[in-house]
């Protein structure tokens, strides 16, 4: 073992004589002991979903350790640890949503009222007899609990992890379950890290990660376990990369280019001239272009991809956008069509229910010049005539394979396209070699959208704001607040608040509504009405948090902000603040008092900067380096382990170790082959 760690794995953990079975890994989080549907259901909503996803559920930070004292020498506001028996539980509410529980808890030396807020179940859990090991101060209420253990555990009051939690699962759950899981899996994960390196197990890092003796435990774990990602990142990576492959070199900008410059009803910005500067460098090589490009929301990167697209068509070849939803596509195609028109361009849409034969058709006999489509673009039933450029948008939404199918049995050109703003170093760490450009500024009509972020005592005021838009001529936006993770929920919920909205706040307007479930032609009908000014307000779910572009809209509410990520949350606000009219963002959260730190925070962000790239580091700060993409996704994980700012030698260790092992079959192949495969 590794001489950094101070012995917790090898003194607490069992070491059973069975071999590695990381398949054992992969087994639903209901396989643990003491977790049924109903808490398994509540660990997905936090993205554990596996054993693997629970032992890979980072702790945010460490509670310091703090004295135990009796309830008889609680004095001051010093934070301590006390322990005594549950005597009575009682809870009451405070107004609103606010609740406070509190059991009178007792040791040898007497008794004191322990208090917890908004965590009204706990008045069922809490039964008398129950032994509590506590943590917290004197507050108003009595001794205020910050976290508690049942029983004889000992972490609240030593040096312990708090995990990234939720009302329904709070991380003393976390904690437990994460202490079992360990004991029966931590041996199931495989270790391939060459030995001359000198490096902790990946399992004992676990463990230290999860149950340190101190800071030092810590980090030497963190950084042991970020090797392990950079390295299964840049493997992934260059197995996609195909070094041998050749694709056509186009010609420098022809008449098509400089026509499409003349439709354009506005010029390109200096910032998206120098990406098509950097984009005609690549198509001019035959070497097959890989590069990012990433804009803030409303940056213009859209008409900057159908100059790419373009450069192929008057090269006498075809163009490709795949984006990651049927309404991205559509919207995409609503924004190229007219102005591929107006060029002679033939375009075409295919989706999974748009994809009549004749389209395919055309599409392999090279008819239609430029196709825009989702996934189904790489269907096998798909054919190209002759693909030279292939744009990809939000592409960290597709598997590392998806990306890859649109150019298999072909060299086209490919252009990743993201608007989450995403720190350089971050973009070349988890797309290796891929150039990146970046278009970090708006047209210079575009004004700042001005945010603010008030509570839900006073939402009436928000409305009247919106009101006064929409009687000057204006459009708006109302985003339905995040439910559970069913698309379903989702829709109904957004049917009965808009609803809702025309019978109260919106009465008298022309209120339409959008979301997933809806279909295709339903949806399209929607998006028309709102887009030519027959729908004064657009009631939402997160479906239009990327590609709907209606310059007239100049106004946002989004209820319970507080439940939004700060990506999402900048994602959304984008869609105001399309035309030079001045427009506002409301955010509308719960009552501030009920709010993390970190909700806070993040609103608070939103309110203080428009800037994506800014934002980016503000959520890299907040997340610490966790889900960076905003979304988790199914073939793609986000860093866990790594810090961007610190680990640089180990980011070019793990680009030198993945040279070393390219083409090599082993240990590492079945984690490569597990992140790399498409999302479900």
């Amino acid at each position: 073992m590794h001489a950094g760690f101070t012995g917790v794995v090898q003194n607490d953990w069992p070491r059973p004589r069975a071999w590695a079975r990381p398949e054992r890994l992969d087994a639903g989080i209901d396989s643990l002991p003491g977790v049924g549907p109903a808490l398994a259901k509540r660990l997905r909503a936090l993205g554990i979903e596996t054993v693997r996803d629970l032992l890979l559920h980072r702790p945010r930070r460490y509670e310091r350790a703090v004295d135990e004292i009796s309830i008889s020498q609680l004095w001051g506001e010093e934070e301590v640890a006390i322990a005594g028996v549950v005597v009575d539980v009682r809870m009451r509410r405070l107004g609103g949503r606010r609740t406070i529980v509190t059991a009178r808890i007792e040791d040898a030396s007497g008794s004191i009222g322990a208090s917890w807020f908004n965590q009204p179940w706990l008045a069922d859990k809490l039964t008398p007899g129950t032994h509590l090991r506590l943590r917290g101060k004197l507050g108003r209420h009595g001794f205020d609990v910050k976290s508690y253990d049942v029983g004889a555990a000992r972490a609240t009051a030593d040096f312990a992890p708090v995990y990234p939690a939720s009302e329904q699962v709070p991380s003393t759950k976390l904690r437990d379950l994460v202490r079992g899981a360990l004991t029966d899996h931590v041996r199931d994960f495989p270790d391939a890290l060459p030995a001359e390196l000198n490096l902790p197990l990946r399992r004992d890092a676990l463990a230290a990660l999860h149950f340190p003796r101190d800071e030092e435990d810590v980090e030497l774990a963190r950084r042991r376990l970020a090797l392990d990602e950079l390295l299964t990142f840049q493997l992934v990576v260059a197995r996609s990369r195909d070094v041998d492959a050749i694709a056509p070199s186009l010609t420098t900008p022809g008449v098509l280019a400089s026509r499409y410059r003349e439709v354009l009803p506005f010029a390109f910005t200096e910032h998206q001239e120098s990406a098509i500067a950097e984009i005609d460098a690549d198509l001019a090589r035959t070497t097959p272009m890989q590069r990012l490009l990433q804009g803030d929301v409303g940056s213009g990167k859209t008409v900057v991809a159908l100059y790419a697209l373009l450069r192929a068509v008057e090269n006498d070849r075809q163009g490709a956008l795949m984006a990651p939803t049927e309404t991205l596509a559509e919207q995409h195609f609503l924004t190229l069509e007219p102005l591929c028109a107006q060029l002679g361009v033939r375009s075409v849409l295919l989706t999974g229910s748009v994809g009549a034969k004749k389209i395919r058709d055309e599409i392999a006999n090279g008819v239609a010049q430029i196709a825009v489509g989702t996934h189904a673009l790489i269907q096998r039933s798909v054919e190209f005539a002759d693909l030279a450029v292939a744009v990809v948008d939000e592409q960290h939404r597709f598997g590392v394979e998806q990306r890859t199918a649109l150019a298999e049995g072909r060299s086209p050109h490919v252009l990743h396209m993201t608007a989450t703003p995403i720190p350089r170093t971050l973009a070349l760490t988890i797309y290796g070699d891929l150039a990146v450009s970046e278009i970090a500024k708006p047209p210079a009509n575009r004004k700042p959208i001005r945010t603010a972020w008030v509570g839900s005592e006073r939402s009436s005021e928000a409305y009247e704001r919106l009101r006064v838009h929409l009687d000057a001529g204006r459009q708006a936006y109302v985003v339905c607040p995040l439910i559970e993770l069913s698309e379903t929920r989702l829709a109904r919920a957004a049917e009965e608040e808009a609803e809702r909205l025309r019978r109260a706040e919106l009465k008298g307007y022309r209120v339409g509504l959008l979301h997933g479930k809806l279909k295709t032609a339903d949806r399209r009908e929607v998006m028309a009405q709102f887009k030519q000014g027959e729908l004064d307000v657009l009631v939402a779910t997160t479906v239009i948090e990327v590609g709907v572009d209606v310059p007239n809209a100049t106004i946002m509410i989004v209820q319970e902000a507080d439940r939004f990520g700060l990506a999402q949350l900048h994602q959304l606000r984008g869609r105001v603040g399309r035309g030079a009219e001045q427009s506002y963002c409301l955010l509308i959260s719960r009552d501030k008092l009920e709010l993390t730190d970190v909700a806070r925070s993040r609103l608070k962000a939103l309110v203080d900067t428009t800037d994506g790239f800014e934002l980016a580091e503000v959520d890299l700060e907040l997340r610490g380096e966790g889900q960076l993409l905003g979304t988790r996704q199914s073939g793609w994980s986000d860093l866990r382990f790594t810090k961007l700012r610190v680990d640089a030698d180990l980011i070019e260790r793990a680009r030198e170790l993945a040279r070393e092992l390219e083409g090599e079959d082993g240990p590492w192949q079945d984690e490569t082959d597990r992140l790399s495969a498409p999302p479900i």
